[in-house]
C-alpha cells in the first residue's frame, strides 16, 4: 500500500451491535500508518450500533445515517457518493470479511493495473442457505457472461476511485458489482480471501431474498445484451412467435379448404394468440427502443464508456 495515497473504506450496517466497535479496531490496527476514511452508513439501525460507533469517537470515522431502513445497495451508493480516496474499498460490517487481506488486494490492484480486485471467500462459514442460492447465481453468471468471477457474493472489493463512481446501485444490485463494473470495462482480479463466523447478531439473508436476487440477475443480464438494442430481444421474440402462430394459421387454413371443421380447434386458438403476442413483442420492442434513446440523450448520456485518451500530436481547438 501506498502511504501517500488516501484509501476510502465503505461499510453498511445495519443492527451490527457488537460488531461494529470491534470492526472499527480491527480497521485501525490493519490501516496504521495509511490516510483512510472510515465510512459507516448506518441503514436505520433498531439497536445500539449508532450508539457504539459514537463511544468509539475515532477520528477517522465518517457516520452516514440514512432516515430508514432503504437496504444494502442504497447504503454503498451514499458512502461512494462521499467517499474520496484514491481507491474505495468495501466489505461487511458483521466482521465476516477479514479487513487483514485488505492490503494484500490493495497492492494487486495498484501492481497489476487492475480497475477491481475481489475477494473469493475460502471455506465460506455461512449455512447452505446462503451458500446454495450463491452458487446457482455464480454459475449463471459464469455461463451467460464472459466475467469469470467465483465469488459474485463477496463485499470484499478494492475499486479505483472511477471505477466505484461509476456504478449505480439499486435493489439488491450491491450482489452483483464485480458484474456491472465488467459491464462498464472494469479489469478485475480475483483473489483468495478469508472468511469467519459471525459473532454477534443474526444474519439478515433468507430465502426470501434469492426471489430478488434472481429477479436482479436477470435484469442485470437484460442491460448487459440489450440494454442499447432491445429490439433485437423483443423483435425477434416477437418475430418468432408471429411465424409460429401464421405456420399454425396456414395450416389450418388448408385443412379448411380441404372441407375439413377447425372451428372447434384448440390449435385456432393457439395460433391467432401466438399472432397477437408477436406483435405486441415487437411493439414493445419499438416502444422501449424509444425510451432507451430518451434515457440516453436526455441525462447527454453515451452508451459507452472511454477508458483512456492519448494525443500523440499537437493539441487542436
Amino acid at each position: 500500500m501506498d502511504p501517500e495515497k488516501f484509501y476510502s473504506l465503505i461499510i453498511p450496517m445495519y443492527n451490527e451491535k457488537g460488531n461494529a466497535g470491534l470492526l472499527i479496531d480491527k480497521i485501525r490496527q490493519t490501516m496504521q500508518g495509511y490516510r483512510y476514511e472510515l465510512i459507516l452508513i448506518d441503514d436505520a439501525s433498531k439497536d445500539d450500533t449508532v450508539k457504539e460507533i459514537r463511544e468509539k469517537s475515532d477520528p477517522a470515522v465518517v457516520l452516514i445515517e440514512l432516515k430508514k431502513n432503504y437496504g444494502q445497495s442504497s447504503a454503498m451508493m451514499a458512502g461512494f457518493d462521499y467517499a474520496t480516496g484514491d481507491y474505495i474499498i468495501t466489505l461487511d460490517g458483521d466482521l465476516q470479511n477479514d479487513p487483514s487481506d485488505i492490503p494484500a488486494m490493495v497492492q494487486l490492484i495498484e501492481q497489476g493495473n487492475y480497475d477491481l480486485v475481489v475477494g473469493n471467500r475460502q471455506k465460506r462459514k455461512d449455512s447452505s442457505v446462503r451458500t446454495i442460492p450463491s452458487r446457482i447465481a455464480n454459475y449463471i453468471i459464469k455461463k451467460s457472461t464472459k466475467l469469470n468471477i467465483s465469488d459474485q457474493g463477496c463485499a470484499l472489493k478494492v475499486f479505483t476511485q472511477d471505477t466505484a463512481k461509476d456504478l449505480n446501485l439499486y435493489g439488491e444490485n450491491h450482489r452483483f458489482i464485480s458484474l456491472m463494473a465488467h459491464l462498464n470495462g472494469a479489469r478485475i482480479a480475483e483473489m483468495p480471501v478469508r472468511h469467519h463466523a459471525r459473532q454477534f447478531g443474526v444474519s439478515k439473508y433468507g430465502m426470501n431474498r434469492t426471489f430478488k436476487v434472481i429477479n436482479d440477475l436477470l435484469l442485470v443480464l437484460f442491460n448487459q445484451k440489450y440494454l442499447s438494442k432491445p429490439i433485437y430481444l423483443f423483435g425477434n421474440l416477437g418475430l418468432i412467435t408471429f411465424t409460429l402462430g401464421m405456420l399454425i394459421n396456414v395450416y389450418l387454413f388448408i385443412l379448411k379448404l380441404f372441407g375439413n371443421q377447425i372451428g372447434g380447434r384448440p390449435l385456432l386458438i393457439l395460433g391467432v394468440l401466438l399472432v397477437f403476442i408477436g406483435i405486441q413483442f415487437f411493439t414493445t420492442g419499438i416502444i422501449i427502443d424509444m425510451l432507451m434513446k430518451t434515457y440516453y440523450e436526455s441525462q447527454d448520456k453515451r452508451p459507452f464508456n472511454i477508458r483512456k485518451i492519448t494525443n500523440f500530436g499537437e493539441v487542436k481547438a
